[in-house]
Formats: C-alpha cells, structure tokens, sequence
C-alpha cells in the first residue's frame, strides 16, 4: 500500500474556529470550551484513500494572533495544502483572509514554485447574524486562487470532512502530475475506514 503524509495548515484570525475544526475533524467531537492556541498545535488524522493508498494528514493550526505571525515561516515549511478559515459573523475576519493568503504566498510553495492549494472556509455558518454576502466570499475566493470555497460550521458538523475531502482531493491530484507513474486517485472515503490520531502539542479552540 502507497502511504502519504500531507501537512495541511489551518490559518486565519483567532476565535474563529481553526481549533474547532480541527478537533471536530479528527475527534468527530465538538469542543464548546475556548482557549486560545498558543505558536501552533497539531494534530494527525489518517484516511483510507483507495484500496492501494493510505493517507496521513499531518493539521497544523496556527495561532491567529499578530504576534505569531512573524513565525509563519517556519511553520509553513514543508506544507502541501492549507484552510484559510474566517467567522461569517465577524467581516473583518474576512478581510483579514487576503492578508493569510498572501503571507502564505509568499512563504509556502510548491516544489515547481506554485502556491500550494488552498480552500476557503466560511465558518459559523449556522448562525444567522452573517455579516459577509455568499457573493463577496464567491468573487474573493475567485480573485484570490482558492481551490473552492464551503460554508462549515463546525457545531452542527457541517462540510468539515467534505471541506478536507475536497482539499486533499487536489493536494494528490497536483502531487499526481509530478509523477505521471502514480496510479488515478479516488476521493471518495466510507466514513466507517476512516481512523483517527490525535497529537495536539496544546489543546484549546481557536
């Protein structure tokens, strides 16, 4: 069997679920309790691609706040895919996705010095106060090279596999193109071969 292990980053402002989503994704629990991510935490969830391919996916969430920021690049290195997430009912969390994408840009690539993939997440979704239009996220989504955009929401465990589904469906396909020798890749996972690891350096919601 073909292994893989892919380092997908989490990004964006703090408090607007990356931790969350992480905990979700891995543990399939929802975490109500906040604490703030301190540097980076991660995390490891192993999914049974296809009958020849097993895929580690190493999450790295990255704190949000300001003064972390300086230490993005060492973070970044090495990555393949990345979550650029932001909280629907806060927009200049929003805002602030253009400044996430474009420090990731600038420090993480791919071996042919191309963006590495990345999709956009529109978090709390299941609230009603949006304060960002479904058509603003479709145009900056666009203008900004995201792979895709998904509304999530994390308390109702809405699009948290089908977002990382997505994701890692693009990461292989570009890794694919690199070795034309590579056997085609099916998306698609039964839920019940899907096993977890859990390594959180830290724990907390972010």
């Amino acid at each position: 069997m073909t292994e893989y292990l892919l380092k997908i980053l989490i990004v964006g402002d703090g408090n607007v679920g990356k931790s969350s989503f992480v905990h979700r994704y891995v543990s399939g629990q929802f975490n109500k309790s906040y604490k703030m991510t301190v540097g980076v935490d991660f995390s490891i969830k192993m999914l049974h691609w296809s009958d020849r391919e097993k895929v580690n996916v190493q999450l790295w969430d990255i704190a949000g706040q300001e003064r972390f920021i300086s230490m993005t690049r060492l973070y970044y290195k090495g990555a393949v895919g990345c979550v650029v997430m932001f909280d629907v009912t806060n927009s200049s969390s929003f805002l602030n996705c253009r400044l996430w994408k474009q420090d990731l840009d600038n420090k993480a690539m791919l071996p042919n010095g191309g963006s590495i993939p990345c999709i956009l997440l529109a978090n709390k979704c299941d609230l009603s106060r949006w304060e960002v239009s479904a058509e603003s996220i479709e145009k900056f989504c666009r203008a900004n090279g995201f792979v895709t955009w998904m509304e999530t929401s994390v308390k109702d465990n809405k699009n948290i596999a089908e977002a990382m589904r997505r994701l890692v469906k693009e990461i292989l396909s570009i890794q694919s193109g690199w070795n034309p020798l590579e056997p085609k890749r099916d998306d698609r996972v039964d839920p019940e071969q899907e096993s977890e690891l859990s390594n959180s350096a830290g724990s907390g919601c972010c």
